[in-house]
């Protein structure tokens, strides 16, 4: 019995940590999702600030130049 119960243990833990593995995997790919939208408004943002012909200052020659 002493193996069985052994093994018992191990299947409960190795579920265990699927579960907490699953759950950061989850979480990861919510932040990914999350990161990618924000990157393409700030990336159809800044296409539209093109389009417009607005340079934003860290594209401007200080006068010195």
């Amino acid at each position: 019995m002493d193996r069985i119960e052994g093994l018992e243990e191990r299947i409960a833990h190795l579920t265990r940590m699927v579960e907490d593995l699953s759950d950061v995997v989850a979480r990861q790919a919510a932040e990914i999702d999350r990161l990618t939208r924000l990157t393409g408004l700030l990336a159809e943002r800044e296409a539209e600030r093109e389009v417009a012909g607005d340079s934003p200052a860290a594209n401007v020659r200080p006068p010195h130049w």
